[in-house]
């Protein structure tokens, strides 16, 4: 499947030497952490595979497991086009399996949450079915991104999704597909497509969804200057669609240019606490409408990288859930992510 990565904002590739120019203690860790979502790839010529994302999970946080979630990476050269796709999760499966072998304490990749082709509708189930065997068994989810912003009709990041793709009977039949097979789906769109989300979730009450990072808020183009304004639109879209029980949200992803994000253009990185005065407001919005039962933090790393240092991030999710009780934590940094993605805990964890 050929991929269109010409759109205008592209993800900055990080600097490891820049990164470095801003250090904190880790806060808090021994808080359990499920990082539940994060990439591996090839941007650009710049690798995000089995040793850079070791080198994160080294920073000092307890990160226990990870949710791998597709990016374009990896897929097959060969075989017919809509399984191409697979060779993705077969890459994802092979990390997870080395960091076993080599006795990482982080079941990288516990949960993988791949790309199929949901505008094939009933036909889908064959390449789900290829996924089910390249993942051995860790399988949770399907993404197919569905963003598309009319001001920007070229796409944002990657070439823009048909429009109301959501509210498509195809598209539709794909999701039942997902699940059918009792996997979950990872809702990847702007913040201007709440609203379809909202009513393509009435319309399969039965499919777990998450609603990746906050919605994804744009901060660029005809957005750019407006945070008061579209945060208000926003919080009130997301009240609608906290309505709907089988609907999550991931709090984070807040890194990415699309929605503003200028911090790697400073000479120096923002440290944790920057970034919680920033976030918290968004990260307060979306526990006072989900609860914490159903909102988990997640790094959108390498993505977000390119703004902040592993360590940074959370311990700005950290600072951000200071106030809470050590229950409400409990989910936001870990047992929400292992319920919505059926990661079991370790037994050297659970101690």
């Amino acid at each position: 499947m050929g991929l269109d990565v010409t759109g205008l904002y592209r993800y900055p590739p990080y600097n490891a030497a820049w990164l470095r120019g801003h250090c904190e203690d880790v806060i808090e860790p021994q808080q359990e952490i499920i990082d539940a979502h994060h990439h591996l790839w090839e941007e650009a010529g710049q690798p995000y595979l089995f040793n850079e994302i070791g080198e994160d999970l080294a920073s000092g946080h307890n990160v226990s497991a990870t949710v791998f979630v597709q990016a374009h990476f990896g897929y097959r050269d060969h075989g017919p086009e809509p399984h191409r796709c697979v060779g993705e999760t077969e890459r994802a499966a092979a990390i997870a399996e080395q960091a076993k072998a080599c006795g990482a304490t982080t079941d990288i990749c516990a949960a993988i949450v791949a790309f199929a082709d949901l505008t094939r509708g009933n036909r889908v189930g064959d390449v789900i079915e290829d996924h089910l065997l390249a993942a051995k068994g860790r399988l949770r989810g399907i993404r197919h991104s569905v963003s598309r912003d009319p001001h920007f009709p070229n796409g944002i990041v990657i070439r823009p999704a048909p429009a109301k793709l959501l509210g498509d009977a195809v598209y539709r039949a794909g999701l039942a597909q997902v699940s059918a097979y009792g996997l979950s789906y990872d809702a990847m769109l702007y913040h201007c497509q709440i609203p379809e989300l909202a009513d393509m979730a009435d319309a399969l009450p039965d499919l777990p969804i998450v609603l990746d990072h906050f919605g994804c808020i744009l901060g660029v183009g005809p957005y750019a200057g407006r945070q008061a304004e579209i945060f208000h639109q926003w919080k009130a879209d997301l009240a609608t669609l906290a309505e709907r029980p089988n609907v999550s949200v991931k709090l984070g992803g807040m890194g990415m240019i699309v929605c503003g994000a200028r911090w790697h253009e400073r000479t120096t990185p923002p440290g944790s606490a920057e970034l919680a005065v920033a976030w918290t407001p968004y990260v307060e919005t979306c526990i006072e409408l989900f609860g914490v039962d159903r909102c988990m933090f997640e790094s959108n790393f390498p993505v977000d990288k390119s703004q902040y240092s592993y360590r940074v991030v959370w311990n700005a999710f950290k600072r951000i859930a200071a106030g809470a009780s050590e229950s409400e934590k409990r989910a936001l940094f870990h047992n929400t992510a292992a319920r919505f993605y059926r990661i079991e805990r370790k037994a050297s964890a659970a101690r």
